[in-house]
């Protein structure tokens, strides 16, 4: 039941589209714009970088939140639990980002709301998951890369982490669990980014700058 709860308000947390509602008080729906993707790199490139930050914030919030409720709700109950849990309630979110009901479930990639998960989730992949982002992306601006680079590396952190003893008390089992989730949240991931590795691979990928507009 727990894992349902936490999964439920993840996604609840994750129906909160912000990239679409800041679109609409601007006047546009930013599926109709751009790329049609509801995401931060979009409504940057849309709207630009105010809006893009804006945008982040409230994707990488919800699922701190979502995350944040479910360990107060079941932290002390199941302490043993807690990451699983966790898990869950981001996965609620990310679902609830990319799979919006009422807007026909096409919403955004989740990445922001990823950001989110890596924030809340352990202090320790925090690091790992900034450098691999920030690396790819001021190296070579391609935003996707820097996104598919921190999901390659979060799946292989967390099975390490759980092997190496981090999340204390968790049993193999639920261990096990929470590696599924993960993996199938990276899966995703791909998917949703499967004509961006396309044109990553044709060279044909648009760069983006945070400060100035450039073609490339």
């Amino acid at each position: 039941m727990e894992r349902i709860i936490c999964l439920a308000i993840g996604y609840l947390f994750g129906l909160f589209q912000t990239a679409y509602l800041y679109g609409k008080l601007h006047g546009i729906d930013i599926r109709q714009h751009g790329s049609g993707n509801a995401g931060t790199t979009n409504t940057l490139r849309v709207l630009g970088t105010k809006a893009g930050l804006i945008v982040f914030a409230g994707d990488v919030l919800k699922c701190i939140f979502a995350v944040v409720i479910c360990s107060l709700l079941f932290g002390k109950s199941h302490p043993d639990m807690i990451y699983l849990y966790k898990m869950y309630a981001a996965a609620g979110a990310i679902l609830g980002h990319n799979f919006p009901f009422y807007l026909k479930f096409k919403g955004g990639k989740g990445i922001a709301a990823t950001a989110g998960l890596i924030l809340s989730f352990h202090p320790a992949f925090l690091p790992v998951g900034a450098v691999m982002f920030f690396g790819a992306f001021l190296l070579t601006h391609y935003v996707s890369l820097g996104s598919l680079l921190v999901y390659a590396a979060f799946i292989i952190q967390i099975i390490l982490s759980g092997q190496l003893g981090l999340f204390h008390g968790m049993t193999q089992a639920a261990l096990a669990e929470m590696y599924i989730i993960a993996g199938f949240l990276t899966v995703m991931a791909y998917y949703k980014h499967r004509e961006n590795i396309k044109r990553l691979l044709k060279g044909e990928e648009r760069k983006t700058y945070l400060f100035k507009k450039k073609d490339s």
